[in-house]
């Protein structure tokens, strides 16, 4: 029993050490080779890849990055953007505050305050990130994501916000892609304007818009905010109106993926099912 335990044994590492040296000397393995059974991949949440373009759009455009607090001081939420005391938007039933003099920032532009504070011009800027509002329904949300962009220069006008604009639509919706400005009202900004796309979804062979859900029938969608940036707001900061022009657009990144992916309800952006996560 002994000599056949220990033929065995001797045959085994004889046999393993010529496996081993099979493996050396022949053809190396490639480590990078995909496994036997590949494993479901996880997909980019819609409003992540429609941040990740928009802020390449923009950076493409010249635009740096800025970043801020989403807990933010009344003054530089309200005040020094030009809103009176009164304004609805600073009622508790409007913002989320926190204590007395801090709350939930509503929107991207306390970035630009602290940028036009902290920062000399000329500069462009893009502000990225949460923002929140007591707000819900089928189209929105407490909590939600913006995206802004100020430029700041000496002789900065109109034209130069508009030409933004058509190269942002064209980027982002296709060549040819119309823009439409109508006059709106922003305390933060004069003259203020709010901006529509030519609708992708029933845009037809012919370059005809017939009209769909999606646009309520109109041949256009709403995407934005915009117009030059108030001479007050340049005050608040110490910078002289009449030396320094600028503008500023924002945008709610929901409503872009909304309108993108034609998602019909936002809710569904924070449901985390994978059923509708896996369409993107």
């Amino acid at each position: 029993k002994q000599e056949i335990e220990a033929a065995f044994a001797t045959t085994l590492v004889a046999m393993t050490q010529a496996k081993r040296k099979a493996e050396l000397e022949g053809p190396p393995f490639d480590l990078t080779l995909p496994g036997r059974t590949l494993q479901p991949r996880g997909h980019i949440h819609p409003i992540s890849q429609v941040r990740q373009d928009v802020i390449a759009i923009f950076r493409d455009l010249g635009f740096a990055v800025h970043d801020g607090p989403q807990v933010e001081f009344e003054a530089n939420n309200f005040e020094k953007l030009g809103f009176p005391p009164d304004h609805p938007a600073i009622d508790m039933q409007d913002s989320f505050w926190t204590t007395d003099g801090l709350v939930l920032r509503t929107h991207t532009s306390n970035i630009q305050v602290r940028a036009l504070h902290g920062q000399t011009p000329p500069f462009a800027f893009i502000a990225p990130g949460a923002v929140y509002r007591r707000d819900d329904d089928a189209t929105h949300s407490p909590m939600f994501h913006q995206l802004e962009a100020f430029l700041v220069d000496e002789g900065v006008s109109f034209a130069h916000l508009r030409g933004i604009l058509e190269e942002f639509a064209t980027r982002m919706y296709g060549p040819g892609t119309p823009v439409r400005l109508r006059p709106s009202y922003f305390p933060f900004v004069e003259p203020g304007a709010e901006v529509d796309v030519g609708c992708p979804f029933c845009l037809g062979s012919d370059g005809v818009r017939a009209g769909c859900n999606v646009c309520k029938h109109t041949g256009w969608i709403e995407i934005l905010g915009c117009g030059m940036i108030h001479p007050v707001v340049f005050e608040q900061a110490g910078l002289d109106p009449e030396r320094w022009t600028g503008f500023a657009l924002g945008m709610g990144l929901e409503r872009v993926a909304m309108v993108r992916y034609d998602i019909p309800n936002i809710k569904l952006l924070f449901d985390n099912d994978p059923r509708f996560l896996a369409q993107f």
